[in-house]
């Protein structure tokens, strides 16, 4: 029997964001999720250079707006997302990496306004799938809450275009997935 060499992680854990400026920011891991959602706010869609982008701002530590970090970021697609409430909305997909201790990789997350939701970030399957195991009865097994914010206005996500006909993801086309 082989042994499983993944990482096991609790129902919540500090994260970073490094590519977004965010130092640390609470998320759920939530397998029965299947895309990953980032409260973005402030959220303006423009195109530049025939690239799709967005620029929005986060509020990394929960239940507090204090705190800020404006951000810039490729499309790579859009998703439809049914929410916990049963709501179809279509989202705005972007990558960024994720690090968790000291292992990062990257991930795509929808953006969507999660006021009313317990965490800023929500992990779900795509983004733990081969990496994690989540143990249900454990919180925050790797790392600790890091009070400092990176700063910077707009903190750009998206490396520059060696030319503008070499799209950055093939996915192109609405999917339905149930997230949260």
């Amino acid at each position: 029997m082989a042994t499983d060499e993944r990482t096991i992680l609790g129902w919540r854990e500090w994260v970073s964001l490094p590519d977004f400026g965010v130092r640390t920011i609470k998320a759920k891991l939530d397998t029965g999720a299947r895309t990953s959602s980032l409260h973005a706010f402030k959220l303006k869609r423009y195109t530049r250079d025939d690239v799709p982008m967005a620029r929005f701002e986060v509020h990394p530590v929960q239940r507090s707006d204090a705190a800020s970090v404006e951000v810039e970021a490729e499309v790579v697609d859009e998703r439809e997302v049914r929410t916990s409430s049963g709501h179809v909305e279509t989202r705005p997909v972007v990558v960024t990496t994720l690090q968790v201790g000291d292992a990062r990789w990257e991930v795509e997350v929808t953006l969507t306004r999660r006021d009313e939701m317990g965490f800023r970030l929500l992990l779900g399957r795509q983004a733990l799938r081969g990496r994690v195991l989540v143990d249900p009865q454990r919180s925050y097994q790797v790392g600790r809450k890091r009070s400092e914010v990176v700063r910077r206005s707009p903190r750009s996500a998206t490396p520059p275009r060696t030319s503008k006909n070499s799209p950055r993801s093939s996915k192109t086309s609405p999917r339905s997935q149930e997230e949260e």
